[in-house]
C-alpha cells in the first residue's frame, strides 16, 4: 500500500463522500475512485458500501481506517526525525483551512525573508481540528483561531476579529446593520464532526446547542448557507462571493487569531516563528 493511497482512503472515510473527498484532496473524482478500487483489490475486500447518498465503511474499512491513520502519523514523524538527523532545519506549520485571511500571506512573506534557509512545510487542516494536528505531533506550530482546549499548549494571540453571520444576499436579515444571537435562534446552524473540540464547537454555535448539517471546510459552510439557508459565522473583513452578505453580530465575542505550540517545546525555529508572526500581524 502506498502512503498516498492511504491518504486518499482516509479522506473518503472521513468525508463519507467521494466528491467531498476529491475536493479536500484537490483532485478530480475519477482518479480517486480508481485508487480506492485498486486499494480494495490489494486488500482483497470491500472497504466502502456505496449508495447515491454517499458511502459507509464496511467492518474491514473501519479496521483499515484506524491502521491507516496510525501509519500516516508515523510516516510524518519519520520524515521529521530523518530531516533533523540530516541537519536540515525544518519547521512544519499547521494552518486552519481559512484561505481568506490576508494575515497568512503577510506572515509567509515575512518568514521567508527572515529565515531563507529554513525548509518550511505546511499542513492545511479542516475546521474539525482547531490545533491543526499539533496534539498528534504532526506540526510544530499552528496558525489558527481560538477558543479551544488549551491544555498543555502555549497560545500567543496575534489579532482579534469581530464576527458576523453569513447569510444569502436575498435573506430578509441581510439588510440589517447588526444582529443579536437571539434573533437567529430559529435557524439551523452548521455543526462540526463528532469528536471535535467542544469549546471550539460551542463558540461557532453561539454558545448553545444547535441543529444543522455537518461541515468540515469553509466552502462547505458557504454551500450550506447557499443551499439550505443555514447560519454560518465568519470573521468580519474577509472577502466572500457576491451571493453572500455578512451582518455583524452585536453580542458575539470576537474571534482570536493565534499561534499555538506544545507547552515546553524549546525548538528555536518555533521561537523565531512566533516573533515573526507577532510582528506581521501587528501591521
Amino acid at each position: 500500500m502506498e502512503l498516498r493511497t492511504l491518504r486518499y482512503f482516509v479522506a473518503v472515510a472521513e468525508e463519507l463522500h467521494f466528491g467531498r473527498a476529491a475536493t479536500r484532496l484537490h483532485m478530480s473524482q475519477p482518479p480517486l475512485s480508481r485508487a480506492i478500487k485498486q486499494l480494495e483489490a490489494d486488500v482483497g475486500s470491500q472497504l466502502f458500501v456505496r449508495s447515491p447518498r454517499g458511502v459507509t465503511l464496511t467492518p474491514v474499512g473501519s479496521v483499515l481506517l484506524d491502521e491507516a491513520r496510525a501509519l500516516l502519523d508515523h510516516a510524518d514523524r519519520v520524515r521529521v526525525r530523518v530531516s533533523a538527523a540530516a541537519g536540515v532545519a525544518t519547521i512544519t506549520i499547521g494552518i486552519l483551512g481559512d484561505g481568506t485571511d490576508p494575515g497568512v500571506a503577510r506572515m509567509a512573506a515575512a518568514y521567508r525573508r527572515s529565515r531563507p534557509g529554513i525548509d518550511i512545510r505546511i499542513r492545511d487542516t479542516d475546521l474539525s481540528d482547531p490545533t491543526c494536528g499539533l496534539r498528534a505531533g504532526m506540526v510544530d506550530v499552528a496558525l489558527t483561531r481560538a477558543p479551544f482546549d488549551e491544555t498543555a499548549l502555549t497560545v500567543r494571540v496575534l489579532r482579534t476579529d469581530p464576527v458576523g453571520v453569513v447569510l444569502r444576499a436575498d435573506d430578509p436579515l441581510a439588510r440589517r446593520d447588526g444582529l443579536r444571537l437571539a434573533e437567529l435562534s430559529d435557524r439551523r446552524w452548521f455543526q462540526f464532526p463528532q469528536g471535535t473540540d467542544p469549546i471550539w464547537q460551542s463558540y461557532w454555535n453561539g454558545g448553545r446547542p444547535r441543529e444543522g448539517p455537518v461541515v468540515r471546510a469553509v466552502q462547505e459552510c458557504l454551500q450550506a448557507v447557499l443551499w439550505n439557508g443555514t447560519v454560518g459565522l465568519a470573521p468580519l473583513g474577509h472577502d466572500l462571493p457576491a451571493e453572500f452578505t455578512v451582518v455583524p453580530l452585536i453580542d458575539m465575542p470576537p474571534s482570536r487569531v493565534v499561534a499555538v505550540w506544545n507547552e515546553g517545546d524549546t525548538n528555536p525555529l518555533i521561537r523565531s516563528f512566533i516573533e515573526t508572526a507577532t510582528t506581521a500581524y501587528r501591521r
